[in-house]
């Protein structure tokens, strides 16, 4: 809820007004817009994502939605300028009936203002900075929505995400954090955890999982490796804190983990990366922390020291 907020024609004279609340389902898009003070649009729009999504290998966006017969527009915005250029398209909704719509990043048109930039730079998924949706009089260049009424508006939305990935991990290694410590120049023993600090006692454990990452990684597939902190039976649903370059200590929930196992299947932004995972004490797990998470990661051939 903290992420969206309404923004709407009254920012140009008019007086449409918009919310968006949370449902048992998802979230819901509503309101009043109006053509009074030559106004005639609403829309709801996304914080900024920090640092910026990247979704490379996704064919586009699809959308779980129940709307009202009207024609919205959803837009991606690839640069970080509150009134840039956005990368739009128009959907038609179903009254009162869920609809799946699919919109390919191919078929986004670059707009400014409801006006199409002939010379945009093509849209980058790579780089994506905010969501937005919006009901408006008007399609592109002046022209009219040709399903548009003045008046009350409700989008109901059940998921917002990616379709078409071939970049989605399909293994899921969970190793421990410190298996590159071993051998480490400068590495004072006394300070690690005990894996670390025993691992000659253990018989090389740590050694042997590094070697079990190093044989998913030139496996082919695509993976995810996870390197647990110190794993514990506490109860789960604390945020968690990433990092990459195996120089983290901590603890974590077993729960937690098990939790991050699935999600990553499901994030394109943790295909083919290596990173360390404890618990944050300070805060609770929530959607928008998840999210930050997974933006934050590298893939493993940007990091040289994955393999160590």
């Amino acid at each position: 809820k903290k992420t969206w907020g309404a923004l709407d024609d009254i920012v140009m004279g008019g007086v449409s007004e918009s919310s968006i609340r949370l449902t048992d389902t998802g979230a819901m898009f509503s309101g009043n817009v109006s053509t009074a003070n030559s106004g005639g649009f609403v829309s709801v729009r996304t914080r900024n994502f920090d640092p910026p999504m990247n979704l490379l290998g996704a064919a586009g966006i699809e959308l779980r939605v129940k709307g009202d017969g009207k024609r919205y527009k959803f837009f991606l915005r690839c640069e970080d300028k509150w009134d840039g250029v956005g990368y739009s398209y128009s959907f038609d909704t179903v009254y009162n009936i869920w609809t799946t719509i699919r919109i390919p990043f191919k078929d986004l048109t670059p707009v400014f203002r409801a006006k199409v930039v002939e010379n945009a730079q093509p849209f980058n998924p790579s780089q994506v900075y905010s969501y937005q949706l919006m009901l408006s009089k008007f399609e592109y260049n002046r022209e009219l929505n040709p399903k548009f009424t003045p008046g009350f508006f409700q989008l109901e939305i059940e998921s917002i995400k990616t379709y078409g990935s071939d970049q989605l991990p399909k293994f899921v290694l969970v190793s421990s954090a410190g298996v590159t410590r071993p051998g480490r120049p400068g590495l004072n023993l006394d300070e690690q955890p005990p894996a670390v600090k025993f691992n000659d006692q253990l018989k090389g454990l740590l050694n042997w999982k590094l070697k079990g990452e190093e044989v998913i990684r030139s496996s082919g597939i695509n993976y995810t490796v996870i390197r647990p902190c110190g794993m514990t039976e506490q109860p789960g649903g604390q945020a968690l804190i990433f990092d990459q370059g195996d120089n983290i200590k901590g603890i974590v929930s077993r729960d937690d983990i098990a939790e991050l196992c699935i999600k990553v299947l499901e994030e394109i932004q943790a295909c083919n990366t290596t990173f360390e995972a404890k618990g944050d004490k300070e805060k609770q797990a929530s959607a928008e922390i998840w999210q930050k998470l997974f933006n934050s990661l590298e893939a493993d051939k940007n990091k040289l020291t994955v393999t160590v």
